[in-house]
């Protein structure tokens, strides 16, 4: 059985069920499993997505979670009622060796449905089992909202607290969160940016009596079970393609690093993956550290795709606890030297195996229109503005010459951000149809200023889980 340990070396090794509860190790490190299983490639070839995920992933939960309810919950979602196309996240072919990898047939038409969607169902199975009720507070730059309360609105044991930035998310994403009427459910505007509300939920749980109290738990990136989930489609998408006797390389647009964490995840367990790119928006903190060894935070800058809008890349402490060979001392120093002063900076020998790993790129916004109107005119193809940003990377590799097949990530739908690409190719994509309501529908959130007493105020007054533990 796995157990998971904290980057940052407290405590003793956990379960995966006490990781999927806790989100967050209590010495503020992300939990990684002590080893990594090794994936039988040539037994999983021809086989459905949902019996690869249970290869993938049932090696993470043995021991907590029998095989048989484990491929019950795998069966609820992934199948037809959730996902709208059989293969969950279908490859598109747009030339000899470029392809997308469409991960937004969810019901939130976003990547992050595919993670959010077992993360809920387990949440519901553990908490079922113990008899016990968690309350959830995450933060958004878009996506991951509106794709976790999607994913707990049904559970009858949680409640979830989302925290997006107020005007800084699109009016889909927006209405995708704030739509949801679920006695559960609450969306919190908070004042500033998503690096605010993702700070605030961090020290939520540093607060030890209100996450006791709260009994808190994570749905964001930092909760291991949503890196385990996107392991997945590298591998089913890599033996649809010949792996592993022909080359794949993937292209990631990113801003927190999870997606791509869940690549590199992929590789350490057996996936050959040739190349393995990154590509940022103008809020470019990743590409900045692998061109130059100093990873240093600075202010974020709003752009066309706004769930990269972020300056510090939380899932990022997670690759760099295995690039420094584990040593979580060493870890927590460089940690807490980032905290204090908003910088850091790598040797270069460490460097040189990090570049060795990964490529970056960028793309600005001007770039992005341009991208989205190119990839149209070229193949008849709509790039949401994540997608593109990813596309410049894919490119850059094609124009280096870069054998096999390349895949871009497609994060999103590009009906999430109409207005984007309306800009670009003067067309405005239609949302799917279950979405064709949206605007019609009434909202609700609570405004709240970037004030840490505030907001756990709100929290504690209507959290079920802490009025059961006042009790």
């Amino acid at each position: 059985m796995i157990k998971y340990v904290s980057t940052r070396g407290g405590g003793t090794p956990q379960s995966f069920e006490q990781v999927l509860l806790a989100g967050l190790a209590p010495d503020g490190g992300l939990y990684v499993p002590e080893s990594w299983p090794q994936l039988d490639l040539a037994a999983l070839k021809g086989k459905s997505y949902i019996e690869i995920a249970e290869e993938v992933m049932y090696p993470f939960v043995e021991g907590c979670i029998p095989r048989a309810d484990f491929r019950e919950i795998l069966e609820q979602t992934y199948g037809p009622e959730t996902f709208r196309d059989e293969a969950v996240t279908p490859l598109v072919r747009l030339n000899d060796n470029l392809l997308i990898l469409e991960q937004f047939h969810g019901p939130t038409i976003a990547f992050k449905d595919v993670a959010l969607q077992l993360l809920g169902r387990l949440f519901d199975y553990v908490l079922t089992k113990r008899g016990q009720r968690i309350t959830i507070v995450g933060a958004t730059s878009g996506d991951t909202g509106s794709a976790a309360i999607e994913g707990c609105r049904a559970c009858a044991n949680i409640d979830i607290f989302i925290l997006h930035p107020e005007g800084r998310v699109s009016d889909v994403q927006r209405k995708q969160m704030t739509t949801v009427q679920a006695p559960g459910v609450h969306n919190i505007a908070l004042e500033g940016n998503f690096d605010d509300c993702q700070n605030m939920v961090k020290a939520m749980f540093a607060d030890e009596d209100f996450r006791r109290d709260m009994n808190l738990s994570a749905v964001n990136s930092i909760n291991w079970a949503r890196i385990m989930a996107q392991i997945v489609y590298y591998v089913t998408s890599a033996l649809q393609l010949g792996a592993p006797e022909k080359d794949v390389s993937f292209i990631v647009p990113t801003g927190n690093f999870g997606n791509v964490f869940a690549a590199y995840a992929a590789r350490q367990m057996g996936l050959p993956i040739k190349h393995l790119g990154i590509s940022t928006n103008k809020n470019d903190i990743l590409t900045r550290f692998f061109e130059t060894g100093t990873m240093s935070a600075s202010e974020v800058t709003p752009t066309l795709s706004p769930s990269m809008d972020i300056q510090i890349s939380s899932n990022f402490e997670r690759y760099l606890y295995f690039l420094l060979g584990r040593e979580s001392e060493k870890l927590t120093a460089i940690m807490q030297k980032f905290k204090a002063s908003g910088a850091f900076t790598l040797d270069e020998s460490l460097m040189a195996a990090a570049r060795a790993e990964f490529s970056a790129h960028r793309l600005d916004d001007e770039g992005t229109l341009a991208m989205i109107k190119d990839i149209y005119a070229r193949y008849d193809y709509i790039l949401d503005p994540h997608t593109a940003v990813g596309m410049a990377g894919a490119l850059a590799l094609q124009a280096q010459g870069a054998g096999g097949d390349i895949v871009v990530l497609a994060t999103a739908h590009p009906a999430k951000f109409p207005d984007a690409v309306e800009k670009a190719i003067g067309l405005r994509p239609a949302l799917p149809e279950h979405l064709s309501d949206l605007f019609t529908r009434e909202e609700k959130m609570e405004e709240l200023p970037n004030n840490m007493k505030t907001v756990q105020d709100f929290v504690a007054a209507h959290s079920r889980a802490a009025q059961k533990s006042a009790a």
